[in-house]
């Protein structure tokens, strides 16, 4: 069973796992073609998308960029007959009981958080903050269509 989990956004990424085994991980491709690429190589998994909201603080601009790059990412799935399941940020976090953003004293501190979280879940991968979240999708992807 390949699941991909993606984060959308231009610091996001996608993993890919086969089963429970690390297949790939990278930053979002730069361009929908590329993006689009890359999908059809694992055509045959199913996708896990963090599904986006507006951001507070964020330009009308960044937040053009960002509906587009999804609007990307959705059209990629569909042309590659990908079965795509979107799932809230709030929902994948919970899963793995880390606390909340709040909690954890704000965006950057969370990130890290979920980073010692994916490096705990694939010891042997160059976990980053851009890929961090992609890798949790997927393990999450992963645990539940098992």
């Amino acid at each position: 069973m390949k699941v991909i989990g993606i984060d959308p956004g231009i610091k996001g990424g996608i993993a890919v796992l086969d089963n429970d085994k690390l297949v790939e991980v990278v930053n979002m491709p730069e361009t929908a073609k590329d993006v689009c690429s890359f999908l059809k190589k694992h055509s045959d998994g199913i996708a896990y998308l963090e599904e986006l909201g507006g951001m507070p603080k964020m330009s009308g601009t960044s937040m053009f960029k960002l509906g587009r790059g999804y609007g990307n990412l959705e059209m990629a799935l569909l042309a590659n007959e990908i079965r795509t399941i979107k799932v809230r940020p709030q929902k994948w976090e919970k899963f793995y009981s880390l606390g909340t953003k709040a909690k954890a004293g704000g965006y950057t501190a969370w990130k890290r958080v979920l980073k010692a979280k994916a490096q705990e879940l694939f010891p042997n991968t160059k976990v980053t903050l851009v890929n961090c979240d992609a890798l949790l999708i997927a393990w999450y992807g992963y645990k539940n269509e098992k």
